[in-house]
């Protein structure tokens, strides 16, 4: 429990500030590896495959478009891991902004900003910004080990 200086009052946890410069930095870096890896006139329904080896491959698919944005989710399809473990998110595309968003991860259908911590659901205080951090690693190794290949469905 925390420590107050008068023993009659509790003391609140302060809520997670989220530094924006640091967010959108990586939002940022997030855009420019989606667009290496994305075909440039996208439509509704494609697909990209990226391959890091023969047992770790990704599907990155385009869910909506739309004249600003769009919606692609991106799912790891390996497997030798079970459903729960496979990496799935949502990643909202802000083309006038030039940045890429994460709206959801796994079983959170839609990302907040911060939570208190400890949670009924044991988020972290920053996971908006781990989860993004996590899409930057994981979008820098495709890019530098990966292959891929474009499919229309």
């Amino acid at each position: 429990m925390a420590r107050s200086n008068n023993l009659n009052t509790p003391v609140v946890p302060r809520r997670y500030v989220p530094n924006l410069k640091t967010l959108q930095r990586t939002c940022d870096v997030n855009y420019m590896a989606l667009m290496k890896l994305l075909p440039h006139h996208a439509k509704v329904g494609d697909c990209v495959s990226v391959g890091i080896s023969e047992q770790v491959l990704f599907v990155l698919k385009v869910l909506e478009v739309a004249p600003y944005t769009w919606h692609v989710s991106i799912e790891q399809c390996s497997p030798h891991l079970p459903f729960f473990m496979r990496m799935r998110v949502t990643v909202r595309i802000y083309h006038d902004v030039r940045m890429a968003e994460v709206c959801a991860s796994q079983q959170i259908l839609t990302l907040r900003s911060s939570y208190y911590y400890p949670n009924d659901k044991m988020h972290q205080r920053n996971e908006k910004e781990q989860v993004n951090l996590f899409l930057a690693e994981w979008l820098k190794c495709c890019l530098q080990h990966g292959f891929s290949t474009v499919k229309q469905i």
